[in-house]
């Protein structure tokens, strides 16, 4: 049912009697007809106008972060070489708007048969859901360790999102074999582009649970605005350096 109302949102109004909170979000309205309170659901908030808006703003910022933090990427990825053998970035297919695959930048903070390994670590999963996290992940190599936590391995993603594949602020992307077991609200995900950064990093990565990543991200997309990107981005530095969440 979540799914099928989805899908019409934008097609036709949708409204329903108070039932599935997962859709509602504070641009929903209210109103009462013959002694039932119906909630309108709004539609996805991004315009075409917004859409550019969202685009400018992602280009701009992410280029001048690229310029500004060349220094450390230089300095990370000296240190990846001299850790361990193998490539300095790990590039992965990951799902993107509306479920079309990309390959993400990102340096490597694991040996580089980690994911021919997955397999023997696969029982020790630490979170719901079809997502995978380990808090002590054998894999993870020393300077991997430093970099996760700080969160500095996803600044190559920045060129992803000049790229146009990722935007500064969306849902985290998802390898593609997650992506696919998405379901319930959460599918409102693959309506934007994902994010380096989101609601899910600011309100507790990866300390929450399944349920809350799918709420938050049917949270974002429908109350989407450019200022709220504005906030989310100012409050991510805070949550990074206080490291809260990070595996």
């Amino acid at each position: 049912m979540l799914e099928a109302l989805r899908q019409l949102q934008g097609q036709v109004p949708v409204s329903e009697i108070p039932r599935y909170f997962e859709l509602h979000n504070w641009r929903s309205e209210a109103e009462e007809l013959h002694g039932l309170t119906l909630m309108h659901l709004p539609i996805l908030s991004l315009a075409i106008s917004e859409r550019i808006a969202k685009r400018c703003m992602d280009v701009t910022l992410a280029t001048l972060a690229l310029v500004a933090a060349s220094p450390i990427l230089l300095v990370i990825a000296l240190a990846i070489k001299l850790d361990s053998p193998g490539p300095v970035f790990f590039r992965q297919e990951r799902g993107g708007l509306r479920g079309k695959p990309f390959r993400i930048f990102k340096f490597r903070s694991m040996t580089a048969d980690a994911w021919q390994r997955r397999d023997t670590v696969a029982q020790r999963n630490e979170v719901d859901g079809p997502l995978f996290k380990m808090a002590e992940d054998p894999r993870v190599t020393r300077v991997g360790a430093f970099i996760r936590k700080t969160s500095l391995d996803e600044l190559p993603q920045l060129i992803n999102v000049v790229r146009g594949e990722m935007s500064l602020v969306g849902p985290r992307p998802l390898p593609v074999e997650e992506s696919a077991r998405i379901d319930g609200a959460a599918l409102a995900r693959l309506d934007v582009k994902p994010g380096i950064t989101g609601l899910w990093q600011v309100c507790g990565r990866s300390d929450l649970t399944y349920a809350d990543l799918q709420h938050l991200d049917s949270v974002y997309v429908r109350s989407w605005s450019l200022m709220w990107d504005l906030r989310i981005i100012a409050q991510t530095p805070q949550v990074v350096f206080g490291r809260s969440g990070a595996y």
